[in-house]
C-alpha cells in the first residue's frame, strides 16, 4: 500500500479506495444551442399542458377503491411541497416512507422525471442516473444565462406494496411522458441522459 500526502495530511488510502461517499465527477457543460434547448423544453411543456389533473369526486358509501388510473389522474404533482434535489445530503430524522417522487423544472413548469421508492429519505443517497440528468440539464442552461429551477417533490400517499406503487409510477410516466424516464426517451430525443 502506497502512502501519499495531501497538503499536511498523510493518507494511507488513495481517493479511489475510499468507500461510502457518493462522488460526482466534474461535469462539462452540455453543448446545446439556446434555440434547441428552448424548443425542446417547449415541446415537453406543450404536451404536459394538455395533460389534465382531475380532482377526485366525492365518493359514496358504495364506491369502489380507486384504481391505479384514478390515482394517476388525481395527483397534482405541481402543487406538492418542493425540496432541493440535494435533500439526500442533509441529516434526516427518519428513512422516510413509501412514496412517488417528481423532479420538476418550475420555470415553465415541466415534469422531468417520475420515480418510486420504499424509503423516501434513502432513495437518492446512492447512485441514481437522474442525478446526472439533472446536472446535465442545469449545465445546458448556464452558458445561455437561462433560468432553471429544478426541485423534487414527494407524494407520500403512495401504495406501500411495491408492485402497486410501480404500477402507479408507470401510469404517471406514461401520462406525463416525463423526458428523463427511459420509457419516454423515444418521444423527446432527450440529450441530457448521455454521458458528458
Amino acid at each position: 500500500m502506497t502512502k501519499y500526502t495531501t497538503g499536511q495530511q498523510t493518507s494511507l488510502f488513495s481517493v479511489a479506495d475510499g468507500s461510502g461517499g457518493y462522488r460526482v465527477a466534474p461535469v462539462e457543460p452540455l453543448q446545446i444551442g439556446v434555440a434547441a434547448l428552448q424548443s425542446w423544453k417547449q415541446r415537453v411543456f406543450q404536451h404536459q399542458q394538455q395533460v389534465t389533473v382531475n380532482a377526485s369526486a366525492q365518493g359514496s358509501l358504495f364506491t369502489l377503491p380507486p384504481t391505479v388510473a384514478d390515482l394517476a389522474e388525481s395527483i397534482d404533482l405541481f402543487k406538492l411541497p418542493r425540496q432541493n434535489t440535494e435533500f439526500w445530503r442533509w441529516k434526516a430524522d427518519s428513512e422516510g416512507v413509501s412514496s412517488l417522487y417528481f423532479v420538476v423544472d418550475y420555470e415553465l413548469p415541466i415534469l422531468l422525471y417520475v420515480g418510486e421508492t420504499v424509503k423516501s429519505g434513502l432513495r437518492w443517497k446512492g447512485e441514481h442516473d437522474c442525478k446526472r440528468y439533472i446536472l446535465n440539464y442545469i449545465s445546458a442552461h448556464r452558458p445561455h444565462h437561462l433560468s432553471v429551477t429544478v426541485n423534487i417533490s414527494f407524494w407520500e400517499n403512495a401504495p406501500t406494496h411495491t408492485r402497486d406503487r410501480q404500477k402507479l409510477e408507470s401510469a404517471l410516466i406514461h401520462k406525463w411522458r416525463s423526458p428523463f424516464n427511459k420509457e419516454n426517451w423515444k418521444y423527446w430525443n432527450t440529450p441530457f441522459v448521455n454521458e458528458c
